[in-house]
C-alpha cells in the first residue's frame, strides 16, 4: 500500500469510491502536533474539486492509470470520436471527459486516460503543446510593441487565444494545452 509520502501532482488516488487527480500537495508541520499532508484534487469521475488532508504516513490508494496513444476523428452530437492508434478501435467520449475540447482538430493525437483495474477510460488529454493556424486576427497596429500587448486571434478550431499584436491570420502558433495560453509563433 501507498502512503502520504507518495503524493505526487498527477498521480489518481481513491477517495471515497471517487477518483480524484492530485492538482497541487504540500506538508503542514506545528510544534506540537504530528504533520498534516493536504491535497487539492481535481475530480476524474465527477467534477468535483476538493481539498484534502491526511496524518503523515497515512494509507492512500492509488489507481494504476496508463496513457494510451489515440487520434482525435471527428465530433459529432454522440461526443468525441477517437480512434486506438495501434487496434484501430474507436470510442466515443463525452464532452465532459475532455480537457480543453476547443483546441482538438481532425487527426490530432491525444491520450486516453485508463484505469487499468477496469479498463474505462477516464478522461482524455492532448500532449504538452498543440500548434495551430490563426484563422482571423485584427492587424497589430504598428509601434504598438513597447509593452507586452495582447489581442484575441481565432484559431482554426474556433478557439479565441489571446496572442501577441505581431501574429498575424495565416500564421501558426504553439499553444500550451494545459492552459490554452499563447507560446510562440511557429514557422512553417
Amino acid at each position: 500500500m501507498a502512503t502520504t509520502a507518495d503524493i505526487r501532482n498527477g498521480l489518481i488516488v481513491k477517495l471515497d469510491n471517487s477518483l480524484y487527480s492530485v492538482v497541487e500537495f504540500g506538508q503542514n508541520k506545528t510544534a506540537r502536533s504530528a504533520a498534516k499532508v493536504w491535497a487539492k484534487l481535481k475530480g476524474v469521475d465527477n467534477t468535483r474539486s476538493i481539498e484534502h488532508t491526511w496524518n503523515s504516513g497515512e494509507t492512500i490508494y492509488p489507481v494504476r492509470v496508463e496513457r494510451r496513444p489515440y487520434q482525435f476523428l471527428y465530433k459529432d452530437d454522440s461526443g468525441f470520436n477517437l480512434m486506438d492508434t495501434s487496434s484501430f478501435e474507436q470510442i466515443i467520449m463525452a464532452e465532459n471527459m475532455i480537457e480543453h475540447p476547443e483546441l482538438y482538430k481532425d487527426g490530432q493525437e491525444c491520450f486516453v486516460l485508463v484505469n487499468t483495474e477496469t479498463e474505462i477510460p477516464m478522461s482524455v488529454e492532448l500532449p504538452p503543446n498543440v500548434v495551430l493556424q490563426v484563422t482571423y486576427s485584427e492587424p497589430g497596429m504598428k509601434g504598438d510593441t513597447a509593452t507586452r500587448t495582447l489581442k484575441p486571434a481565432t484559431v482554426e478550431t474556433g478557439a479565441t487565444v489571446m496572442v501577441p499584436l505581431f501574429v498575424d491570420t495565416n500564421e501558426f502558433v504553439r499553444i500550451d494545452s494545459k492552459t490554452g495560453a499563447y507560446i510562440e509563433r511557429v514557422k512553417q
